[in-house]
């Protein structure tokens, strides 16, 4: 399984959304993706890709799209 499979994984479980629903996700942009949504969905990241993302970085994920971006920062590439 690639990394992005990995990523895309995380955000259809956790989130109760279907594949074609992930470009356009952001956060509180659904009743599912709430403070504790969040808290689990970057659980399940730093679980996945064994990495632990400052906090400051757990605050940046905001969408997605910026998800991706932040995981490049820490070494995760998504392709």
């Amino acid at each position: 399984m690639t990394n992005l499979e990995k990523y895309n994984r995380a955000f259809i479980r956790n989130l109760d959304v279907t594949e074609d629903e992930l470009l356009e996700l952001k956060y509180r942009g659904i009743p599912q993706w709430d403070s504790i949504g969040h808290m689990d969905l970057i659980a399940e990241l730093e679980g996945e890709f064994e990495i632990r993302m400052e906090t400051s970085d757990v605050l940046a994920f905001s969408s997605y799209k910026k998800g991706k971006e932040v995981l490049a920062e820490y070494g995760v590439i998504l392709e």
